[in-house]
């Protein structure tokens, strides 16, 4: 964040379940699906009265951005999406990373003992084992959500599938990709930026699934290199 506050206003929230949000505002219904969680994206943007706005989304968070961008695409400048994924489950020719099975054996491990599912998966999304306190604190930060609601976004998160979503983005893209993302593989990235017209493909020298995290310098790089590099308006 301090990389941009001399350029750009920035906003940063928590999704219902996490961080600081109210656990109160949480409804089954809505947050059936991606869309209730990109609803909340634009009536941030709308309450805070924000204009050409850049949105920044990790992992699903991107799809988020994406879907929020394609109900209201005259609020954003552009997206950035960091280790994205329309769909973790592989189907036909499409790689996502995962069969069936197991993303639904991942769920019922997270159902069953949440804190444990955050030690044995923290490292393995971090992917940086050179680094532990890394995968600490990611798990830190698993370990505060709510059970109930991590479980629920995590069945929402895994079992979605955005494909035929990418299609309709039609706001400028930059897709960052690590070189070695257990999560979100090369391919996945690869499909995203083939799929989004108006999109640029970074590969970054990182490994793992939290390169913001793990690689911030690179992803600062990246991000930096794709505002400045086109007439972007500066958030007012």
């Amino acid at each position: 964040m301090p990389s941009f506050t001399d350029d750009f206003k920035v906003v940063l929230f928590d999704y219902v379940g996490s961080g600081l949000s109210d656990a109160a505002a949480f409804d089954r219904t809505r947050y059936s699906t991606l869309r209730g969680y990109a609803q909340d994206v634009i009536e941030i943007i709308e309450e805070l009265n924000l204009h050409s706005v850049h949105f920044v989304g990790h992992s699903v968070s991107s799809m988020i951005g994406a879907l929020a961008a394609i109900e209201q695409p005259e609020y954003f400048a552009s997206l950035t999406m960091i280790g994205p994924s329309p769909c973790y489950i592989n189907s036909g020719d499409y790689k996502g990373g995962m069969e069936r099975g197991d993303v639904e054996d991942l769920l019922e491990s997270l159902e069953s003992n949440h804190v444990a599912w955050s030690a044995t998966m923290a490292p393995v999304i971090m992917g940086n084992p050179e680094t532990p306190e890394l995968a600490d604190e990611l798990q830190a930060s698993f370990c505060r959500m709510n059970p109930f609601l991590a479980n629920h976004f995590a069945r929402v998160t895994f079992l979605s599938d955005n494909r035929s979503d990418l299609v309709k983005v039609r706001t400028n893209t930059l897709i960052v990709q690590c070189r070695k993302d257990a999560i979100a593989g090369t391919s996945v990235g690869e499909y995203v930026h083939k799929c989004l017209p108006t999109s640029e493909f970074v590969m970054i020298d990182a490994t793992g699934h939290c390169p913001h995290m793990s690689a911030p310098k690179e992803v600062v790089k990246a991000l930096q290199n794709f505002l400045h590099e086109k007439p972007f308006p500066l958030l007012a």
